[in-house]
């Protein structure tokens, strides 16, 4: 029997606590007390917890090799952002009655560039969720080599549900109030869940209206007909398996003829699924929040773009036209042996025993598609069982890469066709993995991109942040 635990569900478990994580992880001695005194500033905030958790695990050694960073207080620093917006979204429905919402930007660090991240509209938005993600962030860019800093922003607006008009309501008043932190040399968001193209323009709109300029690179994600990038749209998902194939390469495997699951069936996951089978996978699953399709034969792509992109339906309609394929409601997608997974839905769906259960069912590699998909006892079981596993920060750099192109595109008044922007992006993916895998080596933990990823970014911004002085 599958389990009943749908990906809508897991999305409102509860986070490991401090006191649970360090059961099976372990922080240097130096920093356990930081970790403490980050818990105590931060209350309730289990997902930035969790986030600065993981890297924090990961720094004892650099300290060892880099004592200037502890005497500059650069972690201290690094974990307290440079700024927390928090504000009122007021907006009239279509039946004329006035909702509010909360709107929050979290700007984490600037030392390598403009802010740059995500806005997310989703009812769970809250401070803590954003904090995280402006974390994750942070390092992500830093990863890409990109001269872009980190933050991230959002909303407890749920636009399920709503009208193309309230949409584009809410998406003004939250600009109204998110103007006057932003600009293309101060802080550049672009779009992540419940924020498209759509969106994009809705926000962009707004802000040309009040500033009185087009001032193209402020937002990115943008529509190919007013200034945004070739490849955009499936960057995150091509990105993911671009890395997972850079891993499967120094096993002197591949992605080809291997059996696939991802999680998800939104933008990430339908592109991934897309390079996936470019480069021969066959992939079997993928999911939803109310349940999951398995097509032994292989996904119809093409009838799943259809479904999600164009008709935005549910995933459970897949069968009505493959009734060759099952569909499992209020099931867990992990359950399918494969030998290649990508969660791309949202943060800790991977949890131990699904982890388990994959490396169970012959399972070799892991990609994250989402941000901090894996709980830290999935991660621990990866480890231990040999699993070649991408952190999010490394795997899916992808869209923020391409988003950095595209500010760059913007910038110079240009325009690159999808061939040489893939290109690019398939050029930046590669530098990361060689940077998270040689700082694996250097740091005498070969194989473990963890640790490679975060010891990198953590350095790139380090130094900058010790350039720069005490600002």
């Amino acid at each position: 029997m599958p389990k009943k635990r749908t990906q809508a569900a897991r999305r409102h478990v509860p986070l490991p606590s401090p006191a649970r994580t360090t059961r099976t992880t372990h922080i240097d001695e130096k920093l356990a007390g930081l970790f403490e005194d980050v818990v105590k500033r931060n209350p309730g905030e289990v997902e930035f917890h969790q986030a600065v958790r993981e890297v924090l695990e990961s720094l004892g050694p650099v300290l060892v090799k880099h004592p200037e960073f502890g005497t500059q207080k650069i972690i201290e620093r690094i974990c307290e952002p440079e700024r927390q917006i928090i504000f009122r979204v007021p907006w009239q429905d279509d039946q004329g009655q006035v909702q509010v919402n909360r709107g929050f930007r979290v700007e984490v660090n600037s030392a390598l560039g403009p802010y740059k991240g995500g806005l997310r509209f989703h009812p769970s938005v809250y401070l803590g969720i954003v904090k995280f993600l402006g974390f994750e962030q942070l390092f992500k860019n830093a990863l890409t080599g990109m001269p872009i800093g980190g933050g991230k922003g959002g909303s407890d607006f749920d636009p399920k549900g709503k009208s193309t008009s309230e949409i584009m309501r809410f998406c003004q008043s939250f600009m109204t109030e998110l103007y006057r932190h932003l600009g293309e040399y101060t802080d550049v968001p672009a779009g992540d869940i419940g924020v498209g193209t759509r969106e994009i323009g809705y926000l962009f709109g707004q802000y040309k209206r009040i500033t009185n300029r087009y001032e193209s690179g402020v937002l990115t994600g943008k529509g190919l007909d007013w200034g945004g990038a070739q490849a955009r749209k499936e960057a995150t998902g091509y990105g993911a398996v671009f890395f997972l194939n850079e891993m499967l390469g120094v096993r002197d495997d591949s992605v080809d003829g291997k059996t696939c699951v991802v999680s998800g069936s939104g933008n990430v996951a339908i592109y991934a699924i897309e390079k996936l089978q470019q480069l021969g996978g066959k992939v079997v699953a993928c999911s939803d929040s109310a349940g999951f399709i398995h097509d032994p034969k292989g996904l119809d792509l093409a009838l799943i773009k259809q479904l999600k992109e164009v008709e935005r339906r549910r995933i459970a309609d897949y069968i009505t036209a493959r009734p060759r394929a099952r569909y499992v409601p209020n099931g867990n997608l992990w359950d399918v042996p494969c030998q290649l997974a990508l969660p791309c839905a949202t943060q800790n769906e991977l949890n131990g025993k699904d982890a388990v259960q994959l490396v169970k069912n012959g399972c070799i590699a892991i990609a994250e598609g989402a941000n901090m998909p894996t709980t830290p006892e999935g991660v621990r079981v990866f480890a231990e069982a040999g699993v070649a596993f991408g952190p999010g920060k490394a795997a899916n750099a992808g869209g923020v890469a391409t988003s950095a192109l595209e500010m760059q595109q913007n910038a110079s008044r240009d325009v690159w066709d999808f061939a040489f922007t893939e290109k690019r992006l398939a050029v930046i993916i590669k530098g990361i993995h060689q940077r998270c895998y040689e700082t694996a080596e250097e740091y005498g933990a070969p194989g473990n991109y963890v640790k490679g990823a975060n010891i990198a970014s953590f350095i790139k911004v380090a130094h900058a942040m010790v350039a720069l002085g005490v600002v």
